[in-house]
C-alpha cells in the first residue's frame, strides 16, 4: 500500500518495553476500553506525579466498570493523595507539587503499593502540557542534531528527545517511538536529521537523510512524504516541538 507505517508495538506481550515519554493525549488512550481501529482491548495506564504504570493486570479495578476507572489514562496523583474521585483533581501534575504533609505521604504510599507491592510496570513519564516545547519555535540544523536520542534528558523526562524533521516540522519520537528511532533501531539514520527527502524516497541512507531537498522528486514522493507526517501527527500522536529553519 502506499501510505507508509511502523510497525505496531503491543503493550500487553511485553512487560519490558524500554521507557518513554508520554503526552497526556497520549496516555488518555490508555484507558482499557476496546481500540477502534483494532477493535482490540486497550492497556491500561495511569500516571502517578508523572510517573506512568501499566495497570492492566488491576483492570477489575482501573479498567471500565472497575470503582477506579475515572483515573485511567490520566494523571491522578492529587486524586489518590486526596483520597477524592473528583474529576477536577486529575491531570494536575502542579498540585502534586502544593501538598499538605499528610498528602504527600499518600501519595508516597500509593507510589510505593504500585512499584513495590503491586509491581506495575513502571512505562515511562508525563510531560504535561505546559512543560512541553513550544511547536511554533524555530529549531536550527544544529539544535536539531543535538537532539538524536543520545543527549541530556531533560528535568521530567524519561528519556532524551529524538527530533526528526519532516517538510517543515519537528517531531520528537521519544514520545513513543524510542523502538524506531532510538539508538540501534530501525530508523535511527533518521534521528537529529531532517529526514524530508529520505522519508519521501523511504529510503535508510545515511546521504538521504542528509540532504532534505525534495525539488527534484515528483507528486508521488512527495504524497509519500504527506502520508508519513499524517501518520506522525494522526496515527502516532507525536508531538510537534517545533519548525525547522529553512534559512539556507
Amino acid at each position: 500500500k502506499p501510505v507508509p507505517d511502523q510497525p505496531e508495538v503491543d503493550d500487553d506481550e511485553d512487560d519490558i518495553l524500554p521507557p518513554r515519554n508520554f503526552t497526556q493525549k497520549q496516555l488518555l488512550h490508555f484507558d482499557g476500553k476496546e481500540d477502534e481501529n483494532t477493535q482490540e482491548t486497550k492497556s491500561i495506564y495511569l500516571s502517578l506525579n508523572g510517573v506512568v504504570f501499566d495497570v492492566s493486570d488491576g483492570k477489575d479495578f482501573y479498567g471500565p466498570e472497575g470503582p477506579y476507572e475515572l483515573f485511567a489514562g490520566h494523571e491522578c496523583g492529587v486524586a489518590l493523595a486526596k483520597m477524592s474521585f473528583d474529576k477536577e483533581f486529575l491531570d494536575d501534575m502542579e498540585g502534586c507539587k502544593n501538598m499538605n504533609f499528610g498528602e504527600k505521604c499518600e501519595l508516597d504510599n500509593w507510589l510505593m503499593r504500585f512499584e513495590h507491592e503491586r509491581r506495575y510496570p513502571i512505562r515511562g513519564r508525563l510531560i504535561p502540557d505546559d512543560k512541553m516545547p513550544d511547536p511554533t519555535r524555530i529549531i536550527s540544523k544544529e539544535v536539531l542534531a543535538e537532539n538524536g536520542g543520545s543527549g541530556k534528558v531533560p528535568e521530567g523526562y524519561a528519556v532524551a528527545p529524538i527530533y526528526v524533521g519532516a517538510d517543515d516540522k519537528v517531531f520528537d519520537m521519544s514520545f513513543g517511538g524510542n523502538l524506531f528511532y532510538g539508538p540501534d533501531c530501525s530508523y535511527e539514520v533518521f534521528a537529529g536529521e531532517d529526514a524530508t527527502r529520505a522519508l519521501a524516497l523511504m529510503s535508510l541512507k545515511a546521504e538521504d537523510a542528509k540532504n532534505p531537498d525534495i525539488s527534484d522528486l515528483d507528486e508521488k514522493k512527495i504524497k509519500i512524504l504527506q502520508d508519513w507526517i499524517k501518520t506522525f501527527e494522526v496515527k502516532k500522536n507525536y508531538p510537534i516541538v517545533g519548525k525547522l529553519d529553512k534559512r539556507k
